[in-house]
């Protein structure tokens, strides 16, 4: 029994080891591909927006607000 949870662990830290590969330089560019940015697709993103809004009964919060000294 103490030697199959040993083999079984021993095989769940190796699988877990494997899984831990680096991306290399070349492969980025699928990566850094348009498609994978969350707000790809803008029409989807302002009806995902819109129904947020309308939820939530608020607007906005949706970016990053602009710094300055608020004397506008």
């Amino acid at each position: 029994m103490n030697r199959n949870l040993f083999i079984i662990g021993l095989i769940g830290i190796l699988s877990i080891a494997n899984g831990c590969a680096g991306v290399k330089p070349w492969e980025r560019e699928h990566l850094a591909d348009p498609i994978m940015q969350p707000d790809y697709n803008k029409e989807e993103k302002a009806v995902r927006e819109h129904s947020i809004s309308t939820r939530e009964g608020s607007t906005g919060s949706f970016g990053v607000s602009g710094g300055g000294c608020g004397c506008n």
